[in-house]
């Protein structure tokens, strides 16, 4: 009897990278490329599926197909890509407030990753806490979010 897919990506987890590379081979017809051991934990059951339930439908193709013309790169090349945020880091649109020294510092988190703080843009809240305190410190800490380590000092 024949595993189920879903015996078969279970037994991928715990497969050695040895033979996640050999069962690459066997699924995908081609050596397998330098990828980690999850993502290629990842596309295997992928493959698995697709070979047992079947691909795209072909509307579905032609949909990612389309939208992946949109941004002027038909030929996949290169993608454009959104900056990423960073985990926990905070979302856009968010006000940030500190007071130093008596006085309050308001940062906004802008859409492309960036800060900006007293008009100008920053790429990091560290280089806005050497702004508003003169020395090198974690920006993260310096406004006390989540996870930053010890809350900062006034």
């Amino acid at each position: 009897m024949e595993p189920t897919v879903l015996q078969q990506v279970t037994a991928l987890q715990r497969m050695p990278l040895a033979t996640l590379r050999e069962r690459w081979a066997s699924l995908m017809g081609a050596a397998p490329p330098a990828y980690s051991r999850e993502h290629m934990v990842r596309r295997l059951a992928y493959r698995l599926q697709e070979l047992r339930y079947g691909g795209l439908s072909a509307r579905a193709a032609a949909v990612l197909e389309q939208a992946g013309g949109q941004d002027g790169n038909a030929g996949g090349s290169r993608r454009s890509r959104r900056p990423r945020r960073k985990a926990g880091a905070p979302a856009p649109g968010t006000r940030l407030v500190r007071h130093w020294h008596g006085r309050p510092h308001e940062v906004t988190v802008c859409h492309d990753g960036t800060f900006e703080y007293a008009g100008k843009r920053f790429r990091t809240l560290s280089a806005i806490a050497k702004a508003i305190s003169g020395q090198h410190c974690s920006g993260p800490r310096f406004f006390g979010l989540p996870g930053a380590g010890k809350e900062a000092n006034t």
